[in-house]
């Protein structure tokens, strides 16, 4: 007799829950970068992803491989956080080999090398693949870190538990609009890459963004014309400073465009268009407006010839020319299906409305507990600044982890303390290495907090700008009422634009004097007494990314994005930095703090901290006669020059 063992999955009421501190959705780049982090860390994590590998996006996309994030391999420097700058697809890891220059030496990369860098990268990290979340709710539990525990259910209906949930699955669904005709467009998630198919073909692409006009590039040289129709204007890159409009590398169809070649752009609202197709199959467009004047929607927009086409009497009508093919090219947004009502992860509003709802410090804005981290976090500085791409996003994903440790950890967020005589040189340092401030401009800022007495101040890097009235609880750090200067980077307020022409003859400022006019991206320096209100926050100049200070300072722009110009740049900066806090920033050599010493009862800050300290460095000849032939520093030996010396302020020194 034999006997048949049949074993069976048991019924997920069966399954145990599983418990982690941190659950991640999505194993693309913004899960890995948060993922590394909390693994060095060594906190309590799990990371969900429903595909077999790491970055399953770029398995499919862009279809045509080549990313448009940018791969500069040489500087001319040695600094690695300059290098940064200008590596646009490397996550932020203390391991050398994981820069992404050492897998592709292509200025634009190929998609297969992101693969392969992201495989790499998600080494050795807690990923569970093939897990497809497809429930997320929260219960309230007074024992979870938030008051809620967030409890997630896979495809097998396994539960997991977690006290924090990271949401880094991107934006995942095709944006589609509903019209007559919708269903003759083909998306551009599933078109042909195969220029052949397109032979001869007249082609209409909906959108203008650069998957639009990566399509349109892969085929201009098959097709018989593209005409492209899109709500706005075109927005090049290069003049809006944001770097998810147009590149360069894709704009092919603006030349064939203005130099006559057949291809064109139109504008229009997508929402008023209809599509219809005829016997042969070709497809013909028209205004849903003329719908009521022509055939009706039981026809399935169907006709036999073009002159049954429901139009005005307009016969110079722009795309009144029959095209075999239109695509929709319409972007990604957020997927919001599987998070249950009691979750209240909510869209945004306007031109934000595919991105979640989220609050200064990427946390959801009805969700305690609920961050966003990766091309989804993006709603922050949408249309602004680098948030929804790789360059961007790696340094607000490290700013949400230190968040974290904070709240949850009481580890504060990391900072520097220095003698106030050395705030001149941190700045200096900072505006001129720090590549989170410069990919993020406008949007992370550094912080300096003064001390009790303003003779030491204390140095946080790359804080959300936003979440400035609330950095003390946000970053676990005394504030004192002593002052708080910010750094941050910005463009000139009129410069950047669809509309502003950025090459025009007198666009770089050079003059100091004039610095506040500059238009490319420089530092700014903002000082305020007293940290701002949320309601100033609020109430901000349009633009602006801070309240109105009450001292700031432009440093010039700079060609070479160099802020070291003794004249041009310190000088005009240390100044601005003693008049804020009424003290001297000078260093001197202990030879210039002895005569001091000497001649006035109250000492420069420098000798104060170094001098008097036992500390200083002594000139020697050589160097004293060449830095004063130059000017850098002043002469005390002479009865005339000591007397000099003696007759400034002694408030100034």
């Amino acid at each position: 007799m034999q006997i048949i063992v049949v074993v069976s999955l048991l019924p997920s009421v069966f399954s145990q829950l599983i418990t982690h501190d941190y659950c991640v959705l999505g194993a693309g780049p913004g899960g890995l970068q948060i993922a590394k982090f909390l693994d060095e860390a060594g906190r309590d994590y799990i990371v969900f992803e429903r595909s077999h590998g790491p970055g399953s996006f770029f398995h499919r996309f862009p279809r045509h491989r080549k990313l448009i994030s940018i791969n500069k391999r040489f500087t001319g420097r040695v600094n690695k956080e300059f290098n940064l700058r200008h590596d646009w697809n490397s996550l932020l890891s203390q391991n050398e080999s994981l820069q992404f220059f050492h897998y592709s030496h292509d200025f634009f990369p190929h998609a297969d090398d992101m693969v392969r860098y992201l495989q790499n990268f998600s080494f050795a990290l807690n990923i569970h693949y093939d897990r497809e979340i497809r429930k997320v709710k929260m219960k309230s539990s007074p024992e979870a870190w938030n008051g809620h525990y967030f409890f997630l259910e896979d495809q097998t209906e396994q539960e997991y538990k977690c006290n924090v949930l990271i949401v880094a699955t991107g934006l995942s669904l095709p944006n589609k609009l509903k019209f007559p005709g919708e269903e003759y467009a083909e998306g551009y998630e599933t078109i042909s890459i195969d220029p052949s198919n397109f032979t001869g073909q007249n082609v209409l692409i909906l959108g203008r963004g650069n998957s639009a006009f990566e399509t349109a590039e892969n085929i201009l040289s098959s097709t018989s014309f593209i005409h492209m129709i899109g709500r706005s204007r075109v927005r090049l890159s290069w003049s809006t400073h944001y770097v998810g409009d147009l590149r360069a590398v894709n704009n092919g169809l603006l030349d064939t465009y203005q130099l006559k070649s057949l291809d064109g752009l139109l504008e229009g609202d997508l929402s008023d268009l209809a599509l219809y197709r005829d016997d042969s199959g070709k497809l013909y467009v028209t205004h849903k407006h003329y719908l009521k004047r022509g055939l009706s929607a039981a026809s399935n927009h169907s006709m036999k010839s073009a002159s049954m086409l429901p139009q005005d009497d307009l016969d110079n009508f722009a795309a009144r020319e029959p095209y075999d093919r239109v695509i929709r090219c319409l972007g990604w947004k957020f997927d919001f299906s599987i998070y249950d009502k009691s979750v209240r992860l909510k869209a945004s509003s306007g031109r934000k409305w595919k991105y979640p709802l989220l609050k200064p410090n990427y946390e959801a804005k009805h969700s305690q507990g609920l961050f966003v981290v990766g091309t989804a976090s993006h709603g922050i500085d949408f249309r602004k600044s680098a948030g929804g791409f790789i360059h961007g996003f790696r340094y607000t994903a490290r700013s949400v982890y230190r968040m974290m440790e904070n709240r949850y950890h009481n580890i504060p967020w990391p900072s520097t303390h220095y003698p106030i005589y050395q705030l001149l040189n941190v700045l200096l340092r900072r505006m001129n290495e720090a590549s989170g401030l410069y990919q993020m401009f406008e949007v992370l800022v550094d912080v300096v907090l003064l001390g009790s007495d303003s003779t030491t101040f204390e140095y946080l890097e790359e804080v959300p700008a936003g979440s400035i009235p609330n950095v003390e609880k946000s970053t676990g750090r005394k504030i004192y009422n002593t002052g708080v200067f910010i750094l941050v980077m910005e463009y000139g307020k009129n410069f950047s634009g669809p509309d502003k022409d950025v090459f025009h003859y007198n666009r770089a400022i050079g003059d100091a004097k004039a610095a506040w006019r500059s238009n490319f991206l420089h530092p700014v320096i903002y000082y305020y007494k007293q940290l701002p209100l949320e309601q100033q926050m609020e109430l901000r100049p349009h633009g602006w990314p801070l309240p109105r200070p009450d001292h700031i300072h432009h440093v010039v722009e700079d060609f070479l994005t160099d802020w070291t110009g003794p004249n041009s740049h310190m000088l005009p900066l240390r100044r601005f930095l003693e008049n804020c806090l009424q003290k001297d920033l000078r260093t001197f050599y202990a030879d210039s703090c002895f005569v001091f010493s000497l001649i006035h009862q109250k000492l420069p800050i420098f000798c104060q901290q170094v001098y008097l300290q036992n500390q200083g460095l002594k000139r020697k000849d050589e160097l004293k006669n060449y830095t004063s032939d130059l000017g850098f520093i002043m002469k005390t030996e002479t009865k005339v020059e000591v007397d000099s010396l003696h007759s400034q302020s002694k408030d100034e020194l």
